[in-house]
This record gives C-alpha cells, structure tokens and sequence, in this order.
C-alpha cells in the first residue's frame, strides 16, 4: 500500500529519552521524523491556519540552492499570496488531505500523491478542502534564467500517472519517477520519487555536483552519508552537500522510497 510520511507532530512525554538520530556535519544531515515535533514549527506570513516544518533554507555550512518545508495546514486554511519571492519557483507534493490549487484561472484539485510544478512569479494560491488538515511538502528554489530559453510552464499530475523507470541492470529493484524531462533545459531543478524495493541498493558510492534534499515517504534503508552508514525510515530527512558520497540499500519488508531534489541543468558559477 502506498503511503506518504509526513512530520508525526506532538511532544513526547517525560519518560521519553532524548538520545536521537538527529546529525548535523559539513557535508551532510539528517532530521529525523522523531525531531519534528510541535515546539520547532515556524508560521508564515500571508498562510492562514498554517504551520511548516522547515527542514532545509539557505544556510552557511547547509543547503546551498533551495529550502524545504513540511506544510500542515488546517481545515478552512490556505495563502492567496503564498509565495513572497518573485524570483521562486516552487514543487508541491501532498502527502496527506486535500487541497484547491489556483494557478491562474485553472483550478487544481489535489489528493495525496498529487505533484505541482510551479514556475517563477505564478499566480497561485493554494487551501484545504474537506475537514481534515493537508499535509504537503514545498521545495522553493530561485530560477537560474537562461538567454534563448523559454520558462517552462506550470505542471499538475499525480504519481499515479507517471511511470517508473527502472535504473540499468537492477531489473526492477531501483526505479525513478521523473515527474520532468530530465534533458528539458528550461528546467534548473527536478523533483523527483526514488524506489527501492526491498533489498535493492545503490551499488556504488554515488559522488557528485548536485545537491540533495531526501524526505523519506516509505519504507527503511540504511543510506551512507559521506562516511557513516545511518538508519533512515519513514519521515526522516536528509540534506547531502554537493560531492557528498551516497549509497543505500533497502531493508524491511515494504518499498523504501523518497522525495529526491537536486539542481541541475546549469553551468557552475565561478564565484562563491
């Protein structure tokens, strides 16, 4: 059965230990879902009954390129000026609820596993329907222009319709849900769902440019973060610096899957 993790909430009682999961080095971190409790949500400004986990921002020694939130909003709430960054563009992917998405004039009823692309200086807004919270995630990232590249356009789907591509040689074990064209160069950043089924594995100690957000929707894995092998489940986040090594192998007995952001598609800045 799939399902779509999303920040527990709460405050753990006083018999609880404080021993966590959580780390915070150079060249990655991990957040675990334990952590992500009431006391450490932020409010945004024009959201209404809204509440958001902020799990990556751009930070000295942290994520460099994009930030990343865990939105819960209640029943009735909503933002008709959502994004205060003309320059932003932004990915919604809900994990729990429903909610009415306006971009424009075209209206957008969103389920969990629903998926919106939304360019630079969209007019869009975005509340609940129904009478239970919707819970999503929002990746923001400002747009790297192009001479002679046209701004791609707004995209809304569902998981649903969009195939899984299994990586070379793992017949099936490892997969990819590109919810873009990968060689669209209008694009600067792709979010996209990784699949492992149980027991599949990243074979080798994956090493590169593109910066890493992970929010762990399914499952169990133990995933290498530069050095150090870290159990991860569902809910847990995981920010990896560019060039940081990765690799995974899936445990359990369910799929391990997350939500994947990277940047791409541009050439590096020489400057810091």
């Amino acid at each position: 059965m799939t399902s779509y993790a999303f920040p527990p909430g709460g405050l753990p009682d006083q018999s609880t230990s404080p021993e966590s999961t959580a780390v915070f080095t150079p060249a990655y971190a991990v957040i675990p879902a334990s952590v992500q409790r009431d006391i450490v949500t932020s409010f945004l400004p024009e959201w209404r009954d809204s509440r958001a986990w902020v799990l990556a921002r751009p930070l000295t020694g942290f994520a460099e390129t994009f930030s990343q939130y865990a939105l819960e909003i209640a029943p009735g709430g909503g933002s008709a000026r959502p994004e205060p960054d003309k320059a932003a563009q932004g990915v919604l992917f809900v994990a729990v609820g429903t909610a009415r998405l306006t971009i424009g004039e075209a209206e957008h009823d969103l389920r969990p596993g629903s998926y919106a692309y939304l360019p630079p200086a969209s007019d869009w807004s975005l509340f609940t329907t129904g009478d239970t919270p919707c819970k999503l995630h929002w990746i923001r990232k400002r747009y790297t222009p192009v001479s002679g590249l046209d701004m791609p356009p707004a995209l809304v789907t569902h998981e649903k319709d969009v195939p899984q591509v299994a990586m070379p040689h793992t017949d099936g074990a490892w997969a990819t849900q590109r919810f873009v064209e990968p060689t669209d160069l209008r694009h600067d950043m792709h979010v996209n769902i990784v699949t492992f089924q149980p027991g599949g594995l990243i074979p080798f100690a994956e090493t590169h440019v593109m910066e890493h957000g992970l929010y762990v929707l399914q499952g169990t894995a133990n995933y290498l973060l530069n050095r150090d092998w870290v159990p991860v489940e569902a809910g847990d986040f995981m920010w990896l610096r560019a060039f940081c090594p990765q690799a995974c192998v899936a445990t359990g007995e369910e799929p391990f899957r997350y939500l994947l952001y990277k940047d791409v598609n541009r050439h590096m800045p020489l400057t810091l």
